[in-house]
């Protein structure tokens, strides 16, 4: 069967039954948007199964199914999360980075992908030249290279950002 014919057959079922379907999920889910959701994903999945699921005597049974488990699958995942949360606590509530970080993100972000990396896998990481010529598949010479023209292309970013403020 090909794709075209599998998504007409999959797109009549969904027109017969969508409806009923989310009537009986929204029995078992937090509520309707839930219940439509898990239905609409249960569809999805189906596109990539017909060849098996057509065969079934009632391809609705197997949508109702994997929407139910999709409800279940949803609470049991809300229900570790929550433990978690309880076991390590909230996330550590981070301020604002400073002035001084979204300039220097600001300026990172200007320079070749090179020569960023090599600036954070050195300052940032601590690597030695060696290390990031290993870890790059590149010379200790290019690692140097690329560290000072990027000093320089960031100590004039920073300059030009300086004067802008």
């Amino acid at each position: 069967m090909g794709n075209s014919a599998i998504r007409d057959a999959v797109g009549d079922l969904y027109s017969a039954s969508y409806a009923r379907l989310v009537g009986v999920v929204a029995l078992v889910a937090e509520g309707r948007a839930e219940a439509e959701e898990c239905v609409q994903e249960a569809f999805v999945r189906l596109l990539g199964r017909w060849e098996h699921v057509s065969r079934l005597d009632s391809p609705e049974v197997w949508v109702r199914t994997v929407a139910i488990r999709l409800v279940s699958n949803r609470r049991r995942e809300a229900r570790s999360a929550l433990r978690a949360l309880l076991r390590h606590g909230p996330p550590v509530d981070e301020s604002p980075p400073g002035t001084d970080r979204v300039e220097l993100t600001w300026a990172l972000r200007r320079l070749p992908v090179g020569q960023r990396q090599v600036v954070v896998m050195h300052h940032l990481l601590g690597y030695g030249v060696d290390q990031i010529a290993e870890s790059l598949d590149v010379a200790p010479g290019t690692v140097k290279s690329r560290l000072s023209r990027a000093r320089s292309a960031l100590a004039e970013l920073l300059r030009e950002e300086v004067r802008n403020v």
